[in-house]
Parts: structure tokens; C-alpha cells; sequence
């Protein structure tokens, strides 16, 4: 286990509207604010998503397994921002659901906003880290600079 200490910087109130992309917003947010270090929680809707729901077997490396929807689904998400290669890296897993179907996931790539969306970004000041991608573990876990 590694940790580091530091406190609550900036705090950002965020509306994303119907149509928005929410991974592209908020990374673009990021970069306009310079937002390198932070964690956020989510609230409200999404039209279509994707999400990876875990390993297909429990090896690692591993190779995920793909969940999607194309409808409109509730959802709930806690994430993290963080610089990898230079640019904020949004990490969000999420909970989606609609009637009684439910997934629980890391979104990725397109997540576009069904009606509207509320995301509340803690920037975390003090904390120099970033996402740096380990060969042997197949992903970009976070690394503390000292």
C-alpha cells in the first residue's frame, strides 16, 4: 500500500445537458481548469454508455468484458482525475439502471447525457500523482511522486 496526504482544493458544481458526451466534458473541464488531481461523484442520467463489468477470467493481465445500453438509464458514479501522459485521465465506475435491469461498471468511451446530469469535482491539492501504465497489470493504476 501507498498513500499521500493532502486536502480539498477547489470544488467544482457541474451540469452536464441533454446530448452531452459526459467523459469528453469533463476531461475537457479538466484541462480547461487544470484540474490534474481530483474525485468526483455523479448523479442523473445517461442515454448510452458502455462499461467494463470485469474480467472475463480472473487472470492478470485482463481481458474485459463489455456491458452496454442504448436507452435511457439512472445512474450514480464515484471517479477520480488524474494526469496521465500529460493530460487529465477521468476513471468513473458507475452504477446504471433502468426498470429493474441494472450494471455496474468503469464507463468508458462514448456516455452520452439523458436529459441532464450533475458531477461535483473535489480537486485534491498537495497530492502530485498521475497515471502511469504497468505492462504486467494491463491498466494505469495511480503513482505518488514524492
Amino acid at each position: 500500500m501507498e498513500y499521500v496526504k493532502g486536502s480539498i482544493g477547489r470544488v467544482f458544481t457541474v451540469r452536464l445537458d441533454h446530448g452531452d458526451d459526459l467523459l469528453r466534458e469533463l476531461e475537457g473541464l479538466a484541462r480547461d481548469e487544470d484540474i490534474m488531481s481530483a474525485m468526483f461523484l455523479l448523479l442523473g442520467a445517461v442515454r448510452e454508455a458502455s462499461l467494463v463489468v470485469g474480467p472475463r477470467e480472473n487472470k492478470v493481465p485482463p481481458e474485459v468484458q463489455w456491458e452496454g445500453f442504448q436507452d435511457a438509464h439512472e445512474v450514480l458514479g464515484v471517479g477520480n482525475i488524474f494526469s496521465e501522459g500529460g493530460n487529465p485521465k477521468i476513471h468513473l465506475h458507475a452504477a446504471a439502471g433502468r426498470g429493474t435491469e441494472s450494471k455496474v461498471g468503469c464507463l468508458r468511451g462514448k456516455s452520452e447525457i439523458f436529459m441532464v446530469s450533475e458531477v461535483f469535482i473535489l480537486e485534491l491539492a498537495g497530492i502530485s500523482a498521475e497515471r502511469v501504465f504497468d505492462a504486467d497489470r494491463g491498466f494505469a493504476p495511480v503513482a505518488f511522486r514524492k
